[in-house]
């Protein structure tokens, strides 16, 4: 099985980042866009789709910026991170998206995340 490399894709949001945060850092919000479901017990979010799940611990947070998940069951020690950037002069917002893919599976990941990014702006009203 190929190693998964580190890829970064980023998203202009229209949206407070108080209120995106939410829909990244908690479970409800997560599940909303993200997961069918997302549970969390002591620390560990359990992520479901299809019926599968996934457990990841969140290993960073800064309020209102940045969540980090680091995924259990991953050899590679892959993560994912979601990073709300401001613009200084313009005040616009976007999402940094950090994941992890194998070179084969790269661009199927890409188009994922636009699909997911879809439809949390649809959610946001972004």
């Amino acid at each position: 099985m190929s190693k998964k490399q580190k890829f970064q894709v980023e998203f202009p949001v229209h949206s407070s980042p108080k209120i995106l945060f939410n829909y990244l850092s908690t479970p409800s919000g997560l599940s909303e866009w993200f997961a069918d479901d997302v549970r969390v017990n002591e620390g560990i979010y359990t992520f479901v789709w299809s019926g599968n799940e996934q457990d990841a611990k969140m290993v960073h947070k800064r309020e209102g910026q940045l969540v980090k998940f680091k995924w259990m069951d991953d050899p590679d020690e892959a993560f994912i991170e979601f990073e709300i950037l401001t613009d200084e002069l313009t005040n616009d917002h976007a999402l940094l998206i950090t994941d992890f893919s194998t070179a084969d599976d790269l661009e199927e990941s890409r188009r994922l995340w636009e699909t997911q990014i879809h439809d949390l702006k649809h959610i946001i009203g972004s």
